[in-house]
């Protein structure tokens, strides 16, 4: 294990380290001020070519032909195609025009390019007379964490300020759902499903975990014996054992070739199914964690957070508490936000499914991968005396564990969720527990009778 001193480096090393975040600091801020007095003459342009087309009969095609010619005048100047610097005249003029607090939050330094799309993002849904209110709560979340940190919750807020609730226009979406099939080259195509958020999360997950697991078997079933005798096998023992040993695909085309398994013949290739039973692999259900307000358990039309993904109505997150064979309660103070109680059942383990409800994504500054896919760590080992308390744990992903114990990054609790972290040259992160909320979440193990359940 590397040791602390090893970790930290020479303090020349650590002044140069100090000199590169310096430099990169003044970089970016000189870069972000070049970027928005290209985004101001970019929407100079849109109003250009807006005010060429007024008056014409077409006044639509006028406006875009103008745009166009603008657009093409601009690309031979920037070196970019005449469609890309349209997208960006269109991309400029929403920025400047529809959400001139963050543009000018941005000027300030306080949030960057990437907090601004963010915000332009999640209230596209929004309309115009409801943006100026969502774009000042937005600003001010926007200045506390990482852009993929908030996106969510701003995605969740735009949904809460539309005047429409989120149900009803779930239900029209949903209402669009298909397949499509998309003709490629060289004898591919795309198979393009648009479903629900949750159904679609579900149908990645298992497709992942169904990879992962051939894939890391592959050395245990390549040396496995043939199947006992009396059981056929189909294909061949020795035909399943060369197809194992030589398997050297990627995981996208494991999951890929598991997905058209799955769909064509009920069952992925290489499970270990030698009857109408299915086997390992096929007994792997989906996993989706998502963050329920309580008001919404009494049937309220709130939106709930697809942990790592995007919103969900209220309707399908009632039917995933309730159809699920293990769910977990988490009843929080309604002011203070301080837990009051959480409630387990069937599956033993409500010390780490308070930690994920509490957590619900790695805690290392602007991380968001979803608790479920964490691991579990205790601040302090407890190789150095600390204790398996909730005080003591903490939800981080394999990277940022990794990370924790091999490098000069240190971390420690304040109490009440909040991690403190400190870089190796000594700047402090804070780390704030996310807002409180009912979770839930799926065990690694259905019980019996469970095994059609899609979640």
């Amino acid at each position: 294990m590397t040791s602390t001193a090893e970790a930290l480096g020479s303090d020349a090393d650590l002044a140069a380290l100090a000199d590169l975040v310096y430099e990169v600091a003044g970089v970016e801020r000189r870069l972000s001020l070049v970027q928005i007095a290209q985004l101001r003459l970019l929407a100079r342009a849109g109003r250009l070519a807006e005010k060429q087309a007024a008056g014409a009969p077409a006044r639509v095609q006028a406006h875009e032909m103008a745009v166009r010619s603008i657009a093409a005048e601009l690309g031979g100047a920037m070196r970019v195609a005449d469609r890309t610097v349209q997208r960006r005249i269109d991309e400029a003029r929403t920025i400047v025009e529809d959400y001139p607090a963050a543009l000018g939050a941005w000027e300030q330094g306080a949030i960057t390019r990437a907090h601004v799309m963010v915000i332009v993002d999640a209230g596209v849904v929004l309309p115009a007379e409801v943006r100026p209110a969502f774009e000042a709560v937005a600003i001010e979340r926007c200045r506390k964490d990482t852009p993929n940190r908030v996106r969510a919750e701003l995605e969740i807020l735009a949904q809460r300020m539309h005047p429409r609730s989120f149900s009803e226009r779930h239900e029209a979406a949903a209402a669009q759902r298909c397949v499509r099939l998309m003709p490629g080259q060289n004898g591919m195509s795309d198979l393009i499903a648009t479903l629900p958020t949750v159904i679609a999360e579900g149908i990645h997950d298992r497709l992942t975990r169904q990879a992962r697991a051939i894939i890391d078997t592959r050395d245990e079933r390549a040396g496995a014996d043939g199947p006992a005798d009396g059981q056929d096998a189909v294909p061949s023992a020795d035909d399943r054992l060369e197809v194992i040993s030589t398997d050297a695909r990627t995981t996208d085309q494991v999951r890929a070739d598991v997905f058209a398994d799955l769909l064509l013949a009920g069952t992925p290739a290489l499970d270990d199914t030698h009857d109408t039973t299915a086997g390992p692999l096929g007994a792997i259900r989906a996993r989706v964690q998502v963050v329920v307000p309580a008001v919404a358990i009494g049937g309220a039309d709130e939106p709930c957070d697809l942990v790592g993904r995007s919103p969900i109505d209220a309707g399908t997150a009632r039917r995933l508490a309730g159809d699920a064979p293990t769910w977990e309660r988490l009843v929080t103070d309604p002011v203070r936000g301080t837990v009051l109680a959480v409630d387990s059942y069937r599956v033993p383990m409500p010390m780490r499914r308070y930690l994920q409800a509490r957590d619900q994504h790695c805690r290392f500054p602007g991380c968001r991968l979803a608790a479920i896919r964490c691991e579990i760590d205790h601040t302090r080992d407890a190789a150095k005396g600390g204790k398996t308390e909730t005080r003591n744990l903490g939800c981080l992903c394999q990277r940022h564990h990794s990370m924790k114990q091999f490098t000069a990054w240190r971390v420690r609790q304040l109490g009440g969720g909040v991690l403190e972290w400190t870089s190796p040259l000594g700047i402090i992160y804070r780390e704030d527990a996310p807002t409180p909320a009912v979770a839930f979440s799926l065990a690694e193990h259905v019980p019996p009778g469970a095994e059609d359940a899609p979640f």
